[in-house]
């Protein structure tokens, strides 16, 4: 047993010492830890990891919602109004302000804890080796001498000593600052060597860019170089957004434009009309306070966040919540196709060999299926036995079954077909390996596009074994082995009939080679891989998701273009583009014709095209950029650590969550927890919805707001009774603010949201449609104030009645309003529209419920000079609201017909 000494290993220089020689100092061994070790070794080290973020105190927290330009100037009117001795309108103001602070406090509470809840979705695996068995485990619980397995795309988890290293490439850009990606080996340098030469090494947080690696882990948590040089690494995600952005500076710019119009009305009252300077600044103040809307952002941050919630109930995990107004744009979704239009359970096929072509039963990683042999055979031939064993060699996976009895692949899913396949063939796994012993390996590359093991023997001789893409191992090929298992001629037409009828019927196809070396090089090139015998080809099934066929019928509909981006053969590619409806006749073109094509051509081949087949990552990114040259806002799916700059490139990154590597996630804006096509789209329209809902909230806002200032200013310009006393005004900002200003972030996606093409990227918030509402909808709320005032005095109402009447008309008009904006695109007069949603309705009662009290309560017609409203008029009240409902819809179905607006050209349902 391995002792659990807890080492020193900060002051050790690692680098200076041989693998074997950092084994020992570590007292662990190629075996990896016995997972008890293990578990006294994290004891004694403690957890892998940075010290966390201190949280912010809830006070400071609350103090923080205060600083804010609108809030500023909010308490300065409160400050004003009770140094006047108003201090109902003060305590009024400090209401609007404390609710304000209240809904923002919240809400940045809800903030972070989604953001918690996203680290731990997100949290980071580590492959490692423990008694011999690989594993995969948390990287928080690493310890010093674990061994650590890294591919291309991991990020390293933690300070690692080489202990072998096959064409790795490691990105150490956070450490030192270079742009290229260091080569690493097992070679030991010197002490002194500074960190950008120290090859044998691997440090915690930089990028593995390509190749495979074993390391030893030296240090872990605050010993590693990261560790020593970074302070705090968490923290909260900020929630400004270019729309928060937007919003915040209009709001700025809406504050200075009060202020302006107030002292002018201050001055008009007192100098033209004769006021008492004091009741003139308490008016101006109100009026001021209720025309700025101090809860426009908190409300279109609670949207947003409500929006990144639904997402994530559907998958879709928003890294940073810009995606979310992007996503409503969405033009054109180029996506990978393995696991994410398909559904990444790979199933062999065929095998086809010289001579026969075998046809392999059964589904998924269960090694359950029958081989249909060609007729007149019992067994299978030489070659094929050759080609199923080379394909257990040539492969890192490994096949075990989980708690539920379910087959579940440790690795490539192309690979643990391949091991299930020979456990059909009646093959034992383990037992072939350790018989044959792998000594060095080229791993897979996406620029060579082949793997190679090779397999020493006791005589000196070796086995070297090849799988990769059928063409490339054909053209190191020299000859094929026949049934016999002699080698033969190499028939190049029919290995390229073979691949055309495999690909033809959407398969995906690996071809296998070998060759028998006198002696085992030391160490594997490239140079060795040549002169190979073909053993065949394996074809492999991934059958289209079915949700993915239905969400690409859902893109059509909604006019967003979804273009294949894959690597497989163009024939595979295009029978999964077809079977998935991809397009009536998908056009495909490869990678060669994207590197044909200069960038002017690419931006019509991009256009044009609906698949694009045999590409590497660099053919993504110039396809990506080539869209946006012709203006559409792309979504992007990947999942390699090569696949980030296209990632970064796209207005909207998406990465897989399972399949994704470290890098992929980091560079993506979205990350996909099922790994699912469905859920990009069902991501859009939540997008979409979340664009509506805040468009919504302003359409809302701005004209009852209008509203109630146009019938003030009116009042004072023509030097009438004011229809509204400043407190009143104050309680119908704060009042609605907090009821029916919040219920709209809460509305669900509108009917036909996804039959309706993608807005303008360049669209601005207050379209000229949106404009014409808040001038329409602000007169037609002033007409309603002066209409019952009007009404009050001409049937001899003291003025309190009438400004009774008025603020519970306004209130009215606003709550029909509300249900007239909640479809923007369409008729409201429907059962679903008038039903509401529980928000909607819970908040129509409470400011019934606070109307109410405000009209009949004793201590609030002694607090605001409000009397009780007869009969007769309340009924009026509510009719006044209904026809200004019935002037919208009127309004609304009028500009659909004429279609005056360009907005409402598209949106015609």
């Amino acid at each position: 047993m391995v002792s659990s000494t807890a080492f020193s290993t900060s002051a050790q220089a690692w680098h200076q010492l041989a693998p074997d020689a950092a084994l020992a100092a570590l007292n662990a061994g190629r075996e990896g830890l016995d997972p008890a070790d293990a578990a006294a070794r994290l004891a004694a080290h403690g957890p892998n990891a940075l010290p966390a973020a201190p949280p912010v105190h809830p006070l400071r927290r609350l103090l923080a919602q205060f600083n804010n330009a609108l809030i500023l100037f909010l308490l300065g009117a409160a400050v004003v109004a009770g140094a006047l001795g108003h201090w109902v309108d003060a305590s009024v103001i400090w209401g609007v302000v404390l609710v304000n602070a209240i809904v923002g406090f919240v809400q940045e509470g809800k903030a972070e804890q989604a953001l918690a809840a996203l680290h731990g979705m997100l949290a980071p695996n580590a492959r490692v080796l423990r008694r011999g068995q690989r594993a995969s485990v948390a990287v928080a619980s690493l310890v010093p001498g674990d061994l650590v397995l890294l591919e291309a795309g991991d990020r390293v988890p933690a300070d690692l000593r080489l202990l072998r290293a096959r064409g790795l490439l490691v990105d150490e850009a956070i450490l030192t600052g270079e742009s290229v990606a260091a080569s690493k080996s097992e070679l030991a340098v010197e002490a002194a060597a500074a960190l950008g030469d120290r090859t044998g090494m691997a440090y915690s947080g930089t990028l593995v860019a390509a190749g495979q690696g074993l390391g030893l882990v030296v240090a872990t948590g605050v010993q590693t170089e990261i560790g020593r040089i970074s302070s705090l690494l968490g923290g909260v995600q900020p929630l400004a957004t270019p729309l928060l952005r937007k919003i915040d500076a209009f709001g700025r710019r809406f504050t200075v434009l009060s202020l302006a119009l107030a002292a002018a009305l201050f001055a008009f009252a007192v100098g033209v009309q004769g006021m008492e300077w004091v009741a003139a600044l308490m008016v101006v103040v109100a009026i001021a306070v209720s025309l700025v809307p101090e809860s426009l952002p908190a409300v279109i941050t609670i949207t947003l966040a409500i929006g990144v919630r639904r997402m994530a109930a559907r998958q879709a995990i928003v890294r940073r919540l810009p995606a979310v107004e992007t996503l409503g744009a969405t033009t054109v979704i180029c996506s990978d196709k393995t696991g994410t239009l398909t559904r990444n359970e790979m199933t062999a096929c065929r095998v086809a060999t010289a001579g026969a072509c075998i046809a392999v039963g059964g589904s998924g990683y269960a090694p359950v299926g029958a081989l249909d042999l060609p007729p007149g055979h019992e067994a299978l031939a030489a070659n094929a036995r050759l080609l199923i064993e080379a394909g257990l060699l040539c492969n890192d996976a490994q096949l075990a079954q989980d708690a539920a009895g379910q087959w579940k692949v440790d690795g490539d899913p192309m690979e643990g077909a391949l091991v299930a396949l020979a456990m059909k063939a009646g093959l034992a796994p383990a037992a072939l390996r350790a018989g044959q012993p792998r000594s060095d390996e080229i791993p897979f590359d996406a620029q060579h596009r082949f793997m190679a093991t090779l397999h020493a023997h006791t005589n000196g001789q070796a086995l070297l074994v090849v799988k990769g893409a059928p063409e490339r191992v054909l053209a190191m090929a020299t000859a094929q082995l026949g049934a016999s298992g002699q080698p033969e001629p190499l028939d190049g037409a029919h290995w390229q009939a073979a691949i055309a009828a495999a690909a033809s019927a959407g398969e995906r196809v690996l071809g296998f080679a070998l060759r028998q070396l006198p002696a085992a090089p030391v160490p594997l090139d490239f140079g060795a891989v040549a002169d190979l015998v073909f053993l065949g080809l394996v074809g492999f099934i991934d059958p289209p998701r079915a949700e993915a066929m239905a969400a690409m019928a859902d893109c059509r509909a909604a006019g967003i273009r979804v273009k294949m981006i894959t690597g497989d053969h163009a024939a595979t590619a295009a029978a999964i583009a077809a079977q998935l409806g991809l397009a009536d006749a998908p056009v495909v073109a490869t990678g060669a014709d994207v590197d044909a094509a200069d960038d002017a051509a690419l931006r019509g081949l991009a256009l044009r095209a609906d698949v694009f087949a045999r590409t590497d990552p660099g053919h993504k990114l110039r396809v990506v950029r080539a869209l946006q040259a012709e203006g559409h806002v792309v979504a992007m799916t990947g999942d390699g650590v090569n696949d980030a700059p296209s990632l970064k490139q796209a207005d909207v990154g998406v990465a897989m969550g399972h399949k994704g590597t470290d890098a992929a996630r980091e560079a993506a804006q979205i990350v996909l927890a099922d790994d699912n096509f469905a859920s990009i789209v069902a991501a859009v329209r939540e997008g979409r919805t979340v664009y509506d809902n805040i468009r919504k909230v302003i359409a809302w806002t701005l004209p009852t707001n209008g509203g109630e200032v146009l019938a003030i200013v009116a009042a004072l310009l023509l030097g009438l009774t004011l229809p509204m006393t400043a407190p009143q005004i104050l309680w119908v900002n704060m009042v609605l603010t907090i009821t029916l200003g919040l219920v709209l972030a809460f509305e669900p996606a509108e009917p036909g949201v996804m039959a309706r093409p993608p807005r303008a990227p360049d669209a601005p918030l207050l379209s000229p449609f949106m404009l014409w509402r808040i001038v329409f909808v602000s007169l037609l709320f002033t007409l309603g104030a002066f209409g019952i005032f009007a009404w009050g005095q001409w049937r001899g109402h003291a003025d309190a009645l009438s400004r009774t009447m008025v603020v519970n008309v306004l209130c009215v008009m606003e709550i029909f309003y509300l249900f007239n904006v909640r479809y923007l695109h369409m008729c409201s007069f429907t059962w679903t529209g008038a039903r509401g949603t529980p928000a909607v309705l819970w908040a129509v009662a409470a400011v019934v419920l606070a109307q109410l009290a405000f009209t009949y309560a004793p201590w609030m017609q002694a607090l605001f000079d409000t009397r009780d409203v007869p009969l007769a008029d309340g009924l009026l009240i509510l009719a006044i609201g209904a026809a200004s409902m019935v002037v919208l819809e009127i309004e609304k179905a009028l500009l659909r017909r004429w279609r005056l607006f360009d907005e409402l050209k598209r949106n015609t349902t």
